[in-house]
């Protein structure tokens, strides 16, 4: 059975090159590596690993510890991911729900609007800052560059986004002019 694979269900399978593991550490290692940029939910990660397993691209084991059962990648699923990585890349959607508080600022009560932009400057500095930490602190042992490449996105988007906020005019900002 050919299944088009999602870009959720392309990362799973990516994690699982790594050796197999259960939908919980899957989503445990989507939080952790790709969870700033591309969000993953239980439900979905659990929905595509039925699905994969149904199409023969990931098998079962037999359960272990809480019953949970842990995944390993087939031949199927490499060639699945092999053939997801040779294809069209798609653009990327922004879903930036600040942005549509912005947009619609003129409904917001200034003090309202300042605290929430207040707010996601702070979440976005914060980010920077682990991003820069970890920069500069690399795990030991091998560099990996493909990690460092997308931490490397992490620091120059955050930046971005914190120029963007300082470049705001005061009336979104809520400064006295």
């Amino acid at each position: 059975m050919t299944r088009t694979l999602n870009a959720t269900a392309a990362s799973l399978l990516g994690f699982l090159h790594e050796g197999p593991l259960t939908g919980w550490d899957l989503v445990a290692t989507a939080q952790q590596r790709i969870g700033d940029f591309w969000s993953l939910t239980q439900s979905q990660v659990y929905r595509e690993l039925t699905a994969m397993a149904e199409a023969g691209l990931v098998e079962a084991g037999d359960p272990g510890p809480r019953a949970r059962r842990p995944y390993a990648l087939t031949d199927a699923g490499r060639a699945a991911f092999a053939e997801w990585l040779e294809g069209d890349v798609t653009e990327e959607l922004i879903r930036f729900p600040l942005l549509l508080v912005v947009m619609f600022g003129r409904h917001v009560p200034p003090d309202r609007l300042a605290e929430v932009i207040a707010t996601h400057r702070h979440v976005h500095a914060q980010r920077l800052a682990l991003y820069e930490k970890q920069l500069s602190e690399p795990p030991t042992g091998e560099s990996d560059p493909y990690a460092a490449a997308t931490l490397d996105f992490g620091v120059r988007y955050e930046r971005a986004v914190l120029g963007w906020f300082d470049a705001l005019p005061a009336v979104i900002r809520g400064a006295n002019g």
